[in-house]
């Protein structure tokens, strides 16, 4: 067997949302934080997203992230998160699938009842609780990094929608939240087609008309991912909402080949701005959960715990919570004669 690579990754999900988590076979990837190592990996190192994500080792489906060392002398671990068209700089559904890897493998020594860690990702520190039982990771909340609304019910218009009332949040990606029930749009897994004709049509929209800048960052802009929400459907739930991940270029001219995917979990980053924007209009105060479902019912729980102020903007603290599960464990090889040195996409699936 002729080998030119060999990535050893854990494979596991997060309430649905598949997270593989890279462990060994990378590069050393320099950088004075995490954020200046995913920008090199982005400029130096991109092969190995496309190679992992997509076919014959990835699907339209799923995320990747690789443990890199940390910057900040307090993290016990670094991690980069990989999407089909983007590295974003945080991800509730990746941190949970990265602290379940972490703990159940040895990476990071697990201790029970309670574990508690620090990850260092593109946005920030993530303080990390585990609870443990008999080896196992039975749930994670963390603390995320502030979320803030930049635009409140904000008109766009949209082709085919004609005026669309908007807000555009920070959860640790730019969302761009639309009320799909007042657009007649169904959010019922089966319908996920449209929705994500939908969204991919409100985020281009939105990108034109309210695109945004991070005010700690400029290098962070948006946004980049659509959340179209509803009001619950399922007792004990506060929300539901269904994300739609981008898995290739949004043509205006042809709106109805866009590509992209559904979010399998209720997505962590979504819930943190969805939670952002209801403190800003007053609807979800410090100290209360919101409970939001994904297309599948499956839960994160977030809750406000404080308040603060990112640049001009007024800004949450949240915490979201969930559950990972690992389900295998690969070694990934690249032969040097294979034609598909960074994998490939057909139209069928993508």
């Amino acid at each position: 067997m002729r080998l030119s690579r060999m990535i050893s990754a854990v494979e596991a999900h997060a309430e649905g949302e598949p997270g593989r988590v890279i462990t060994g076979g990378m590069p050393h990837m320099p950088g004075n934080s995490v954020f200046e190592k995913m920008q090199w990996m982005q400029q130096h190192a991109d092969d190995v997203r496309r190679l992992m994500l997509q076919e014959p080792r990835g699907n339209p489906a799923l995320c990747c992230n690789v443990i890199v060392p940390p910057c900040d002398p307090s993290a016990d671990a670094g991690f980069i998160i990989m999407e089909q068209m983007e590295y974003p700089p945080m991800s509730g559904s990746n941190a949970i699938c990265v602290t379940t890897v972490l703990l159940e493998t040895g990476i990071v020594p697990m201790y029970e009842p309670v574990t508690e860690l620090i990850l260092e990702a593109p946005a920030g520190l993530i303080k990390v609780r585990a609870d443990c039982q008999d080896g196992k990771v039975t749930r994670v909340t963390f603390k995320n990094v502030p979320a803030f609304a930049m635009h409140l019910d904000a008109v766009i218009q949209v082709p085919d929608l004609g005026d669309v009332r908007v807000d555009i949040a920070w959860g640790g990606m730019f969302f761009v939240l639309a009320n799909a029930d007042d657009l007649g749009i169904s959010l019922a897994p089966e319908n996920g087609r449209e929705i994500v004709l939908r969204s991919e049509a409100i985020r281009h929209a939105a990108v034109e008309q309210l695109g945004v800048v991070h005010p700690d960052n400029p290098e962070i802009t948006g946004p980049t991912i659509t959340n179209l929400w509803g009001a619950p459907v399922a007792a004990g739930t506060d929300g539901r909402g269904a994300i739609t991940i981008s898995t290739g270029p949004y043509d205006p001219a042809r709106p109805h080949e866009a590509s992209g995917i559904l979010d399998r979990s209720p997505c962590g980053t979504g819930t943190c701005a969805k939670m952002a924007v209801l403190h800003a209009k007053g609807l979800l105060q410090t100290g209360q959960d919101y409970v939001n479902a994904g297309p599948m019912g499956t839960t994160f729980t977030g809750r406000i715990v404080e308040t603060t102020q990112v640049g001009p903007y007024p800004a949450i603290v949240p915490t979201l919570a969930g559950q990972g599960w690992i389900y295998g464990t690969s070694n990934y090889t690249l032969d040097p004669s294979d034609p598909f040195q960074t994998g490939f996409t057909i139209g069928d699936m993508w």
